[in-house]
């Protein structure tokens, strides 16, 4: 086949096409509960939240009304939901205000009722509702502290159920006797769909010691008030066994294997063959970068274990350990997020190399700190980077991979995308 001319347009392409696998006017059409006698309650949360809302009203063929809590910026207008905004990742006093709307949605409704639950990543952050004995300054240090550590999002959010009155399954006990259909969009390696957003329609299927076993496992250093109320406190998540979630389904409808597979097809019907490592993911972003360089050092050179050209797929999520104990924002780092953390691990293990170009992004459209998704790399970015005297090697190790590829003109900004099946990583050989 022809070279690709523009390596980094296809690249571009491929995430687009994962993106459109999870539009949510797509997914939803194909997952509408049956209408209940009574009233339709909408309610939901996630950087999508707002987009899903909207396809909802769309699709719906009645009457219905709800609040769904999305990021700040990431609103889509909706005429019978209200779309409230809150801070990500670190909760704020709007997502407390939130939490409590939801709450007050589902309170008073009737066994004839349906409350439907547009659920999808970043909403733990987004639905902040202390415990018993906790304040939003506690639950704002559990996240800090979480996010620096380097946890795995299945620990961490293993975590937030036990300091929390509304993840773990509460919101949906809170809305028995009515029915609770959780439509579910995973940014979850393994897609399990309890994890996403720390599961606050679904029942809990972890439990306090689960909890303290990552607590000690991540060396996490929190107040002495919060590990109490982890060790004791008075209200428990449910449990799968609990009778308020006897009536309730759920059901994935977006997940990154589809995705993945969507941009696979893409590539294929450009004459390009396409392999997908896994969907799933987890690890330093660093060390997960190097693994890719390696492989893709190994087709390059030696066509083994695949023959060029090929694309190269992954999904997941991976983690940035932050280098001070997670008790801030660490020492010295800068601008970034996992994606491009991880893509400048890359661009250090192809150096040199001719024909290889990547991009990894999140698909929910941001990155870590900034604006951008994630970025663009090639076998000849730390080359460019040390002609203008900035190493990269210096940049990773203090997590500021931002600037990096700030200085390549290399950032890749598609702004909100509406979903959020998490990371997407594709390197081309040619």
């Amino acid at each position: 086949m022809p070279a690709i001319e523009n390596p980094r347009t296809f690249l571009e392409t491929l995430f687009h096409a994962a993106v459109a696998a999870a539009d949510p006017a797509k997914v939803l059409a194909a997952n509408l509960p049956e209408k209940p006698k009574g009233r339709t309650v909408v309610i939901g949360a996630g950087k999508g939240a707002a987009q899903m809302a909207q396809a909802f009203e769309r699709l719906w063929d009645g009457p219905l009304s709800g609040a769904v809590v999305t990021r700040y910026g990431y609103g889509a207008p909706c005429e019978r939901i209200d779309v409230l905004e809150a801070s990500h990742p670190l909760p704020d006093e709007s997502g407390l205000k939130a939490s409590r709307r939801l709450l007050e949605e589902v309170g008073a409704l009737g066994e004839d009722d349906l409350v439907v639950a547009l659920i999808c990543g970043g909403g733990s952050a987004l639905l902040p509702l202390p415990a018993d004995g906790l304040t939003l300054d506690d639950e704002i240090a559990v996240n800090r502290a979480l996010l620096a550590s380097g946890a795995p999002i299945s620990a961490m959010n293993a975590v937030r159920k036990q300091v929390s009155g509304i993840k773990g399954g509460r919101l949906a006990a809170a809305a028995y006797p009515a029915r609770v259909v959780s439509l579910v969009v995973s940014d979850i390696p393994g897609d399990d769909p309890a994890l996403v957003a720390s599961g606050p329609t679904i029942a809990c299927t972890s439990t306090r010691e689960d909890a303290l076993k990552y607590i000690e496992r991540h060396r996490l250093d929190l107040p002495q008030k919060i590990m109490d109320v982890i060790r004791g406190g008075d209200a428990a998540a449910p449990r799968p066994s609990d009778m308020r979630f006897a009536r309730n389904t759920v059901r994935l409808v977006a997940s990154a294997a589809v995705s993945l597979e969507a941009a696979a097809a893409m590539a294929r019907a450009a004459g390009v063959e396409t392999v997908i490592l896994s969907d799933a993911m987890e690890g330093e972003a660093s060390e997960v970068g190097r693994v890719h360089a390696a492989i893709a050092r190994e087709v390059a050179m030696r066509n083994r274990p695949f023959r060029k050209p090929v694309v190269i797929l992954s999904g997941g999520e991976t983690t940035v350990t932050i280098k001070d104990g997670g008790k801030g924002a660490g020492k010295g780092a800068g601008k970034g997020g996992r994606n491009s953390e991880f893509l400048l691990s890359l661009a250090l293990g192809i150096d040199g190399l001719s024909g290889i170009s990547a991009l990894a992004a999140d698909t929910d459209g941001i990155d870590g700190s900034e604006d951008n998704a994630g970025a663009f790399a090639d076998g000849a970015s730390v080359a460019r980077l040390a002609k203008v005297d900035i190493d990269a090697a210096a940049l990773l190790d203090r997590h500021d991979s931002w600037s990096a590829f700030a200085a390549l003109g290399g950032l890749f900004t598609p702004g909100p995308t509406g979903t959020n099946v998490n990371d997407f990583r594709a390197i081309l050989v040619q």
